[in-house]
Formats: structure tokens, sequence, C-alpha cells
């Protein structure tokens, strides 16, 4: 039996532990390229989702950005107004339902009983007699006269137009008696599909081809102003506070720690607190941005405050002891050094805080902001609603018109939110530059 060299065996060795170090390289290079993968699907299916989410908003939403209105032949006649005169202040008491029936049935003439005449009128907007009305006050020179006068088709018949049913035939809430009648507008081309500007310039109403979102709108800039207005200041003041003038004790140790809790404080807890104090307390208007504002300043400000304090905690040192070797006060330099270079960060906490306040629903309908409220409110202690509770009460609606509404609702709250996000990045940038 022959010896082995020694030499070959120690370079057996050595090549067995090169193969060993390149198979572990090689697994672990597989390794790190299926994450990589799995990273990159997950950003692509997040992304994804996100694009079949809007597309899908968007699709549901663009009915609702137009109406379709019908040319009716209004005859004036003073005794169908039960007017003598062409004094506005007549004019205003008029009998404008009369007019419109009447001008109505007399483009119908075979429509004689009852049910059928009303289920003719019923074709046409509730809001068309307003519109009739407000176009005599304009020109009250049409009394006696015959004029063509546009005027909305009832949500129903709009829907049944926008669904591109077969003319004819009957529809959701359509019978075939109305959808023969609607084919005869159309053959006499009387019918036109406009933009939809009122959803942007009314108030909020019943009837689905009247909605609009200026009220909410409006609610919601009020709303968010007041939380901004209260919740900034007060939580960039107690961040700077806590980090570099309160004292390191057991009781600074038990507001951080509160501060900490409140932000994982569900926010309906919120709307009870509004509720119980503010408005029964402290006797503040309900339905009001005032309150409304409150009570998420209320919510957002734990959030603004551990945003900002992980901000200032991350200005190097060495910017204080520069400062105050300069000869300036703590409060020069915490106010005129430390808080520039943290605002960066502190404007992102806001975003955060704001946007989670911007699409707060729950406490706001504690405190009744989920009122049906028709005006505009002119201030912030007006009677409003916010976009976020005005897309609830749509969602919530019978009528298949607010369905469109809805996803209309949704692409508005979505805007404001991208603007405000849009403002505090650039607010972001620039504070970066100095």
């Amino acid at each position: 039996m022959t010896d082995k060299n020694p030499a070959d065996s120690n370079l057996a060795e050595q090549l067995s532990t090169t193969e060993k170090v390149a198979l572990s390289l090689r697994k672990r290079h597989r390794k790190e390229k299926r994450f990589q993968w799995a990273g990159l699907m997950a950003v692509g299916l997040g992304f994804l989702l996100v694009v079949i989410l809007i597309s899908d908003i968007v699709l549901k939403a663009r009915p609702a950005f137009h109406q379709h209105w019908v040319k009716l032949e209004v005859e004036f006649r003073q005794d169908w107004l039960g007017v003598t005169s062409s004094d506005l202040a007549e004019l205003k008491k008029a009998n404008y339902r009369s007019v419109l029936r009447r001008s109505l049935y007399g483009m119908f003439p075979d429509v004689k009983g009852r049910r059928d005449k009303r289920s003719l009128f019923k074709m046409i907007s509730t809001n068309a007699e307003f519109t009739i009305k407000q176009y005599l006050l304009d020109t009250p020179t049409k009394l006696g006269k015959t004029a063509e006068v546009w005027v909305r088709f009832d949500d129903d018949i709009d829907s049944y137009l926008k669904d591109d049913y077969t003319p004819g035939e009957a529809g959701p809430r359509v019978s075939k008696q109305q959808a023969q009648w609607l084919q005869q507008f159309l053959n006499k081309e009387i019918v036109d599909k406009r933009w939809n500007s009122e959803f942007f310039t009314s108030g909020d109403s019943r009837e689905p081809e009247l909605a609009g979102v200026r009220g909410a709108l409006t609610g919601t800039l009020l709303t968010m102003l007041v939380t901004l207005l209260l919740s900034f200041p007060l939580g960039v003041a107690a961040a700077i506070y806590l980090e570099e003038f309160a004292p390191k004790n057991r009781w600074t140790d038990i507001i951080e720690v509160n501060i900490n809790n409140l932000a994982a404080v569900p926010s309906i807890i919120f709307g009870l607190l509004g509720l119980a104090v503010i408005i029964n307390i402290f006797g503040l208007p309900r339905s009001a941005p005032l309150v409304g504002g409150i009570v998420l300043t209320l919510m957002t400000l734990p959030t603004i405050i551990i945003a900002s304090r992980a901000s200032i905690k991350a200005v190097p040192p060495s910017i204080r002891e520069a400062a105050l070797g300069l000869g300036a006060s703590k409060m020069q330099t915490a106010f005129g050094h430390v808080l520039p270079m943290a605002m960066p960060g502190i404007l992102t906490g806001t975003i955060i805080g704001m946007a989670q306040a911007l699409g707060e629903t729950a406490p706001l309908l504690m405190i009744g902001m989920v009122a049906f409220i028709v005006d505009v409110p002119a201030g912030v202690t007006d009677a409003a609603t916010v976009l976020p509770v005005q897309i609830y009460l749509w969602a919530d609606s019978p009528e298949r018109a607010f369905l469109a509404k809805t996803s209309a609702a949704i692409l508005v709250l979505l805007s404001f939110l991208l603007i405000m996000n849009s403002v505090a990045a650039i607010l972001r940038k620039k504070f970066e530059k100095n």
C-alpha cells in the first residue's frame, strides 16, 4: 500500500475550502437577486393596484362631469303665471310650476291621462321651474310670449342617456313609455350634453343632478385652515421646548410617553372629546369648521410633535455649540439656528399629520358635520361639512347618479391632497436650500 502525498492532501483540502466559499457566495448572490426581484415585484404590484384604483375611480367619475339638458318651448302666459304685470316683485311670486307643466304637456298633446302626465313631468328636473323663473326675471320682456329655455333632465333620465341604452327600451328607473318620449326629444334634436360646471359651484342637494361639492370643499378648506393654524405652532413649540429647554426628569418622561400614546388613540375618541368638552361645555356651534379644526388639531398634534422632535434632535450639536460660543442665547440658538435646519423634517411631519386629518371622518361625525347642509359656509362658525363626510353621505345614497358623484368627489379630495403636498414640498425645498 502506497502512502498519500501530504502536499496532495493539503491541495485537496485547500480546493475543497475554496469551492465551499465559492458555493456560499453563489448562494448568497442568488438570494440577493431573489430579494431584489421580490422587491421589484412588490413595488410593481403596488403601483399596478394604485393605477387600477385610480383608473376605476376616474371611469366611474366621468358621468358626473357632464349633464343632459332639454330645450323646452315655454309660454309665459300671464294667466298661467297668475300675474298682471312685469313687475319683478310680482314675477318672483308667480306660479312657474304651472307654466312648466302646461308647456311640457303642450309638446306631447297625445298624453291625456293623469298618470301619464305625472310620468312625463318626472322626466324633468325639479330645478326646472327655478331655471324658468330665473330666465323670466332676467328677461321680463318675454312675459306673454313664448321662449326657448334649456332645463335639466331628471337624474334617472340623465343616467339612462349616459349608459347608452337601446333607444325606446326601458332601463333602470325609466319606463318604456318614458324611453319613447325621450326618443322623441332626441329626434327633435333638442337634447344637449353639457359640461357640469355646477358640480364645482353648487352645494349639496337631495337631487343628484343638482348636487355639488362647493359646500364640502369650502368646509374642508376652512377646517384644514383652523387645524394648520392651531396644530403647527403648538406642535413645533412643544417639540422645541421638550428638546431644547425642558429638564430631563420624571415629569418630562411622563409627557413623552403620553404624547406617544396619544398618537395611537383611535380618532373617534377625539370626536367624543370634542362633543363632550368643546360643544357641551364651551358651547361652540355644532357642525362648524372651528370645532372640526380644534378636534383635528388634538388628533394631529402628537404626529407633528413626534416628527418635529426627531427633526430637531437630528440637528448636529456643533450648530448649537458654535452659536452659543459666539454669544447667542439659548433662545436665539433654538429659533435662529436649530429651527431653520430642522424645518424640512418638521414640514414633513406636518404634511403627514394634515394628510391624516384631511381624510378623517369619524371624529367629524361625532361633532355633527354629517348633517345635510345645502348652503356654502361663509366662515369658520357657519354650519358645514367636509369632503370625506360628503363622500360618505353620497356613497350611502340609493340613487344611481350619486355613484358618479361619489367618485368625482374622491378625485376632488385627491387633488386637494396633491395640491397641499405640493405646496409643502416646495416650502421644504426652499428651507433645504437656505
